[in-house]
């Protein structure tokens, strides 16, 4: 592919489309953007073997920057059709499940995914920009937990969102989603302080008002029942966020040193998965393990070499197996314990 970034605007745009169709039309187009999210992207993942090359990382990216704030507007105008459609009940029935669901399944993994990369640029508009995604699907605590906790503790017992060996998909639910939201909002605190900043510009208090802002919109749109229907779509965005960072940092663990802080973080602490179309799709988001070694890195120049951990199946499918917690330990400790081990050895005296 010699133009990715126009494979990354295909994939990515083409969702929201049919998911707005599915809002706006309903019948079988209700049931499209939620193929589109799942039976052709395990299809493509698998029948075709086929690697996004990275682009030059010295380069700027105004094509991709373009790209993302494009997402964030598909991301805001769809929650507004879909709540509204479901709301007023003009898509209903099973019909009103699928175009929920892949809804959920676009902001999930497209809008998680997007505005991920954006909290990571230096530029204020995009950064705010990504902020608004993830209000939108009432997670704005993430933006403070990803930057402040993920990124300083990934590996490491301090970090929510990092699962532990043998810590099945509900457990860590239950642990990382209250445990983000103290260690976020108690970092964020500490800045303050430092800062001297008063209280009222804490973050968190843009998340909060952002979140009771969204709430009032659904109720607007949809009444009580568009109400009802945005609070499970963006339970189920939230949950899925959770479950990408399950599967990609699950079992491998940063050492500790004598003096009591971690080791770097190394391209061997993440879990990546080189399936082109749901790449594409996350925006290289699978590519985990360099955007850890590099976070200002821009999506499309993410690498992926063959000494990073590497996942047996796409995404999106581990995310489908993590939901047996027995079939998963199955799969993945094996392999965990294998990195593990692999880290670990000590170095070869003769290759030193």
């Amino acid at each position: 592919m010699r133009h990715p970034m126009l494979l990354f605007a295909l994939v990515t745009l083409t969702a929201p489309a049919l998911l707005a169709l599915g809002a706006l039309i309903g019948g079988g187009w209700a049931w499209a953007g939620l193929l589109w999210m799942t039976l052709l992207t395990a299809v493509l993942d698998e029948a075709v073997a086929w690697t996004l090359p990275a682009e030059d990382p010295d380069a700027e990216f105004p094509r991709a920057d373009a790209l993302s704030l494009a997402l964030v507007a598909a991301q805001l105008g769809l929650l507004v059709l879909v709540i509204h459609a479901l709301g007023q009940g003009r898509v209903a029935g099973i019909e009103a499940l699928a175009l929920a669901l892949g809804t959920g399944l676009f902001l999930g993994q497209v809008g998680n995914s997007n505005a991920h990369e954006l909290i990571h640029r230096s530029a204020r508009l995009l950064r705010r920009a990504g902020t608004l995604a993830y209000v939108s699907v009432l997670y704005g605590q993430h933006v403070s937990g990803h930057l402040l906790v993920h990124h300083v503790h990934v590996g490491t017992r301090y970090d929510p969102s990092s699962a532990r060996w043998g810590e099945g998909l509900y457990r860590f639910f239950l642990r990382a989603w209250p445990g983000e939201l103290r260690r976020a909002f108690a970092a964020e605190r500490a800045r303050d302080l430092a800062a001297g900043r008063p209280a009222w510009r804490n973050p968190f208090a843009g998340y909060l008002l952002g979140g009771l802002g969204m709430l009032g919109l659904a109720l607007w749109l949809g009444g009580l029942t568009g109400l009802a229907w945005y609070l499970a779509i963006a339970a189920f965005a939230q949950l899925q966020l959770m479950t990408s960072d399950y599967v990609q940092h699950y079992g491998l663990r940063r050492e500790t040193g004598p003096d009591g802080k971690p080791e770097p973080v190394r391209p061997q602490h993440s879990w990546n998965a080189p399936h082109w179309f749901s790449t594409a799709l996350m925006l290289n988001a699978p590519r985990h393990s360099d955007h850890h070694a590099h976070p200002a890195r821009p999506y499309p120049a993410l690498r992926l070499d063959d000494d990073m951990p590497r996942l047996p199946y796409a995404l999106p499918v581990m995310a489908c197996i993590a939901l047996w917690p027995r079939h998963w330990r199955r799969l993945m400790d094996p392999r965990a314990t294998a990195w593990q081990a692999r880290v670990d050895a000590p170095p070869d005296p003769l290759t030193r």
